[in-house]
């Protein structure tokens, strides 16, 4: 199935111009769902600063929560990649700090995961090992694992994520990443499996890769909770 492309299509909604895959069921994992708008007959006022509507003080919607405001709560326009809006989009100032936030990932650390890292790997339980480079592919769909064997995750399949650490002095105090252990459960089977990555050669990629990883994954939990 990763094989598949991902064809794209420009659509517009009430909130603005999106590009969006042609087919839903190859959405990014880490993208949200507009929200439903608060009806405007349900909003006589700012929910912010509870200022009520009329003729001259205009009502306006956030494009990330939904809710109704006045122009001064709800003046600035954000990307709002997570919803492939093709354009900055109004939202509330909450709303437009969370995505503000959420730009250093997409900006950075995407790049950093489909860059890829190099990591020791083991399957399960087994004392079998091999050295793989590791990527997410280009529609963050999919982790890659590329070595003498190949094979893939898909990242909605993962039930948990935890990241390794090691002292980085002998001294102790400060921690590092040394490596992640998921949990998923491998297409057409609902008996999860354990995958374990330990930092190879390239400590510095590796363990910048698992540090973006980390915060994929709050996005990732985040858009399964919506």
């Amino acid at each position: 199935m990763s094989s598949v492309p991902d064809g794209k299509k420009l659509v517009r909604s009430p909130s603005g111009l999106r590009m969006v895959p042609e087919n839903g069921a190859f959405n990014s994992p880490f993208s949200l769902d507009e929200p439903q708008w608060v009806p405007d007959k349900e909003c006589p006022s700012c929910m912010q600063c509870t200022k009520k509507f009329d003729f001259l003080t205009r009502k306006h919607h956030c494009r990330r929560c939904g809710r109704c405001f006045c122009d001064k709560c709800c003046s600035k326009k954000v990307t709002l990649p997570r919803m492939c809006f093709v354009d900055p989009v109004r939202q509330c100032g909450e709303c437009s700090r969370v995505s503000q936030k959420e730009m250093e990932f997409y900006d950075k650390q995407l790049k950093v995961l489909m860059g890829g890292g190099t990591f020791i790997v083991t399957l399960g339980t087994s004392e079998k090992y091999e050295t793989m480079m590791c990527r997410l592919s280009n529609n963050h769909r999919y982790l890659f694992l590329d070595g003498e064997s190949h094979f893939e995750v898909e990242l909605s399949r993962i039930s948990s994520m935890q990241v390794l650490t090691e002292e980085s002095t002998p001294e102790g105090g400060n921690c590092r990443a040394s490596g992640m252990l998921l949990h998923y459960k491998p297409m057409g089977s609902q008996d999860p499996k354990q995958l374990r990555m330990e930092v190879a050669e390239d400590k510095k990629t590796a363990s910048s890769w698992l540090a973006a990883m980390h915060k994929g994954a709050k996005l990732l939990y985040e858009a399964r909770d919506q």
